[in-house]
């Protein structure tokens, strides 16, 4: 495993540049490929066998949040500029992180960011230090994008690495939105779930196909999607709403372990669903969801009188024109299997729910 090196900077600053100029298109002939949160960073092996290398896992590996075992935010695959050019194929992977200390001539990989740019940027960056992050697309297929990250030192590096890592990072995840639908999708929507969740909530959902109802009651809807390696489930509740403290940490904690304590169970008798924020905490951060004001809680679940968890993604969600709130929760269980994508795919169709 590669050390753990940290440069602390002050401020976060967004990307420099994002224009029809920056973003480079070359016209590659094929569409780009490559699986959900890969990200292949190009950088000389000096950089990347050393504190370069280490600030890049440090931030772009760091743990996804919260999954019951850690799990990387990013699947990083480091190639030099010679492994790219001798395999066609891995200039058609989607997602690129290209990093290059401009200062060293001798580099291939800072030469080829300089032709990138164009010497009038390269100028630019030689000047003025706090120029140091390009988005470019297409560079070899269509569909890719490409962060190039650069400076005229190290240190430099390490400094646009640690400030730019949020800003990066949600760019690379809105890129993915369009692959991440596409594969939820693929089989089509089922629109009578659709049509029954709109009808109990008046919200709409989008619900892929292969999803079907294991319970329908008055106060819940349950729907699930059973594989023979994971359990994807999604509960939602309509509920008055009757004070601020139920839009809070402590609100949305009590709505889920009363479902789940209701609901939710195995075979073991006297098992049901909880929140586990003993082992690890549960983090909740406020969101706006369908133009409404929400209440996002992340953590794991066990089964009492079990041993049965894995992660959720909760939304509180405030319908001021009914006065009403609208849980609605996902959570996996997939026993031996990485979480990760399980979670971001049940994310994307919950997250997506419109009044």
């Amino acid at each position: 495993m590669k050390r753990i090196f940290f440069v602390l900077f002050g401020g976060l600053l967004l990307l420099n540049s994002c224009s029809e100029e920056a973003k480079k298109s070359f016209g590659g002939p094929n569409n780009a490929y490559g699986k959900l949160n890969d990200l292949v960073v190009i950088c000389d092996d000096m950089l990347w066998d050393g504190p370069i290398g280490d600030t890049i896992d440090y931030y772009y590996a760091s743990a996804y949040p919260i999954l019951p075992q850690p799990e990387p935010m990013y699947d990083l695959r480091h190639y030099d500029l010679k492994s790219i050019e001798m395999e066609p194929l891995l200039k058609e992977l989607r997602t690129y992180l290209i990093v290059a200390n401009l200062k060293d001539e001798d580099s291939p990989v800072a030469r080829m960011v300089r032709a990138d740019l164009g010497e009038e940027k390269y100028q630019r960056a030689q000047s003025d230090p706090s120029f140091h992050t390009v988005v470019g697309k297409d560079k070899w297929a269509r569909g890719q994008i490409i962060i190039y990250i650069f400076s005229f030192s190290e240190d430099g590096l390490a400094q646009a690495l640690t400030e730019n890592f949020s800003a990066i990072s949600k760019r690379i995840r809105d890129s993915e939105h369009p692959h991440l639908k596409k594969r939820l999708f693929a089989g089509g929507e089922d629109f009578g779930l659709r049509d029954r969740i709109l009808e109990k909530t008046g919200a709409t959902l989008r619900v892929p196909k292969g999803y079907f109802m294991a319970l329908d009651k008055e106060e819940i809807t349950w729907l699930r999607y059973e594989t023979d390696k994971a359990s994807s489930n999604i509960l939602i509740q309509k509920l008055p709403y009757t004070s601020d403290t139920q839009l809070s940490k402590e609100g949305i904690k009590a709505i889920r372990n009363e479902l789940g304590r209701k609901y939710v169970s195995s075979s073991t008798k006297g098992s049901y669903m909880l929140i586990n924020d003993v082992d690890l905490p549960m983090f909740t951060y406020v969101k706006t969801i369908g133009n409404r004001y929400a209440i996002e809680a992340r953590g794991i679940w066990e089964l009492s009188n079990d041993f049965k968890g894995g992660p959720f993604v909760s939304y509180l969600i405030h319908n001021p024109d009914k006065n009403e709130l609208l849980f609605i929760d996902g959570f996996v269980y997939a026993p031996e299997e990485e979480k990760r994508n399980y979670v971001q795919y049940l994310d994307h169709v919950i997250s997506g729910i419109k009044f």
